[in-house]
Order: structure tokens, then C-alpha cells, then sequence
């Protein structure tokens, strides 16, 4: 099922994998544009909680289409850094906000 093709659209055969795939890697390049709209709304380089949300979000979703839909590990490798920097730069934006630290 997941595997069917919905259709083919300038030449590229969609799949639900890889809705899935395109989606996630539209999150993950999104991300930036709520990184510009929370700096331009702070007057200074920041970035939000939500940008890592949306980072492990979209990296998920990508490594699912790299792990089911399309079986790359080559995909699959190259999501893994990325998703544990965002993991962990989460991980400590919610330490530093709990601690009343947080900038």
C-alpha cells in the first residue's frame, strides 16, 4: 500500500513513502524560515524550541522514507547526525529553560 503509486507529476512517480519523504524534507528545510522570523523578531541571531522540534520531525520523517520506503542506508546515515545534534541542542534548550537560564 505504501508502495502504490498515486501518480507521476513532471516525470517523478509519487508514492505515499514518498509524500512522506518530500514532507519531511520540506520540514526540515522550513525550519529556517522559522529560524528568520524568530530572529528578526528577537533583533538578534536566535533560535527557537521549535526549530528543533521541526528538525527531528523532518529527519524522521526523511529516515522513515530512507528506511521503508526506498531501503538506502546511505539515507539513512546521512540523517542520523543531523537528528541527534538536534536531539540533543533540544534536550538542552529544555534544561536551560527549566533552569531559568534559558537566553
Amino acid at each position: 500500500m505504501m508502495r502504490d503509486v498515486i501518480g507521476t507529476f513532471f516525470g517523478v512517480v509519487v508514492t505515499p513513502w514518498k509524500l512522506v519523504g518530500f514532507i519531511g524534507a520540506l520540514m526540515f528545510a522550513g525550519r529556517w524560515v522559522v529560524q528568520a522570523l524568530a530572529t528578526r523578531r528577537a533583533g538578534r541571531p536566535t533560535i527557537p524550541r521549535s526549530f528543533w522540534i521541526i528538525s527531528l520531525t523532518g529527519s524522521a520523517m526523511v529516515t522513515s522514507y530512507f528506511i521503508w520506503g526506498k531501503n538506502d542506508s546511505v539515507g539513512v546515515l546521512t540523517n542520523l547526525l543531523p537528528a541527534s545534534v538536534a536531539f540533543y541542542n533540544l534536550v538542552m534548550d529544555i534544561k536551560a529553560s527549566r533552569s531559568g537560564s534559558h537566553a
